[in-house]
C-alpha cells in the first residue's frame, strides 16, 4: 500500500514560519525589520480581504496574483499616498515571502513566478539636502543653563560628528562612550544588528563630559541623552527637538527657515562635509555604516562644489572644434548603401 502524498503547507502556516522561523531564527533580522515586513503584511491582507472577500486564513497562494499585487500597489500609492520607495519596500516584503514560499510548496512554484514578475517601481532619487558648516553650527548651538539646552546641545554635536542615524544616536548607552584621551570614541548599534566604532572630536568629548557631571545619577547602561523621565528618546522626540533648534538658528541663517532639517539631514550634512575635507569615498561608507559603497557614491553625485572644482581643472577649448566633413568617397559610399 502506498503512502499517502504529503499535502502542502497552508498560506496560514507558510506565513506563519515564514516570520517565526525563516525571518527570526534562519536569517535573524532585527526587530525593527520584522516589523517593517510585519506591517506591510497586514496591509496586504487587508487590502486581499476587501479585494477577494476571503479572511487571510481562508487565502491560498493562488490568490496572490500579479494583478492583486499591483492594485495592492496602486492601493498604497493613490489611496495611502505612499512614497515609490515606501511601495517598492512592501513589494520587497512580498517578494521575499513569495521566495521562501517557492521552497517549501512546490507545486506552487508557476504561481508564484507569475508574480515574482511583478516589477519595482523606478523613480527619481531626489537631491540629498545638507546644511553648511556655519548653519550646522547655529544649531549645534551654545547651552544655556537648562539641562534640556545641555542634552540637546550634546546630542546635535553626536549627531555631526557621528553621522549617525537617529536611531543609533537614541540607543547609545553611558557605557559605550570612551573618554580616554586619544581613543576618545563611540559604539553605535547599525541596522541588522551590525556595530561600528566612530571617533569623536575633542569638542565632543568636552561636551559629553560635562553632561556627565550634570548628571552624577548616571549608569553605564543608562541612556547618554534621555527624556525628561530618564527613559530613551523617540524618534519624534528628537526631531520636534531639532526644528526648534533649527528655527531658533534662523534668525542667524534665513535659509533654515525654507529647509525641513530633519536627524538624517543632518546625517547628510556630515558626509557631505567628509568628502569635501577630502576624506575618501570608502572611509565615508564606514563611518556611516553603509552597507554597500553604491549609496555612498550619492554624496558624490549630489556634491555640486566638487564638480565645479573638477571643471576648473579642465581647460577650456580656446578653438571652435571644426565639424568632421566626410570625404567625397565616403559619401559616395553611404549614398550606396
Amino acid at each position: 500500500m502506498s503512502k499517502r502524498a504529503k499535502l502542502p503547507p497552508s498560506f496560514p502556516a507558510l506565513v506563519q514560519a515564514y516570520f517565526a522561523e525563516y525571518l527570526t531564527q534562519q536569517r535573524a533580522l532585527s526587530a525593527q525589520t520584522i516589523a517593517a515586513y510585519r506591517d506591510g503584511f497586514v496591509l496586504f491582507l487587508g487590502f486581499a480581504e476587501s479585494r477577494l472577500g476571503k479572511s487571510p486564513a481562508a487565502m491560498a497562494l493562488a490568490d496572490i496574483t500579479p494583478e492583486l499585487i499591483m492594485a495592492f500597489l496602486d492601493h498604497l500609492e493613490r489611496q495611502r499616498h505612499n512614497s515609490v520607495r515606501s511601495r517598492n519596500a512592501r513589494l520587497a516584503a512580498l517578494r521575499s515571502f513569495l521566495k521562501f514560499a517557492a521552497h517549501r510548496d512546490v507545486a506552487s512554484l508557476q504561481v508564484i513566478e507569475r508574480a515574482l514578475g511583478v516589477p519595482v517601481k523606478r523613480y527619481e532619487r531626489p537631491m540629498f539636502g545638507y546644511l553648511s558648516r556655519e548653519e550646522i553650527l547655529a544649531v549645534i548651538g551654545t547651552p544655556d543653563g537648562s539641562w534640556l539646552s545641555q542634552r540637546d546641545h550634546v546630542m546635535f554635536l553626536l549627531m555631526y560628528n557621528t553621522g549617525a542615524r537617529v536611531s543609533e544616536i537614541i540607543g547609545i548607552r553611558v557605557g559605550e562612550v570612551i573618554l580616554d584621551d586619544g581613543a576618545a570614541c563611540v559604539h553605535l548599534h547599525g541596522k541588522g544588528r551590525k556595530q561600528r566604532s566612530v571617533p569623536l572630536w575633542r569638542s565632543t568629548v568636552k561636551a559629553v563630559r560635562a553632561w556627565l557631571r550634570v548628571n552624577p545619577q548616571f549608569e553605564a547602561t543608562s541612556p547618554l541623552l534621555p527624556n525628561r523621565n530618564g527613559r530613551e528618546m523617540t524618534r519624534s522626540n528628537v526631531t520636534k527637538r531639532l526644528i526648534l533648534a533649527a528655527r531658533a538658528a534662523a534668525s542667524q541663517h534665513p535659509r533654515l527657515t525654507k529647509q525641513r532639517v530633519s536627524p538624517h539631514m543632518i546625517r547628510h550634512t556630515t558626509a557631505m562635509h567628509l568628502l569635501q575635507a577630502g576624506v575618501d569615498i570608502s572611509v565615508i561608507a564606514l563611518w556611516l555604516g553603509h552597507e554597500s559603497p553604491v549609496t555612498t557614491h550619492h554624496y558624490v553625485e549630489a556634491d555640486l562644489t566638487m564638480k565645479e572644482r573638477a571643471l576648473a581643472k579642465l581647460q577650456e577649448p580656446d578653438v571652435k572644434i571644426q565639424r568632421y566633413r566626410a570625404p567625397d568617397s565616403l559619401l559616395d559610399f553611404l549614398k550606396t548603401l
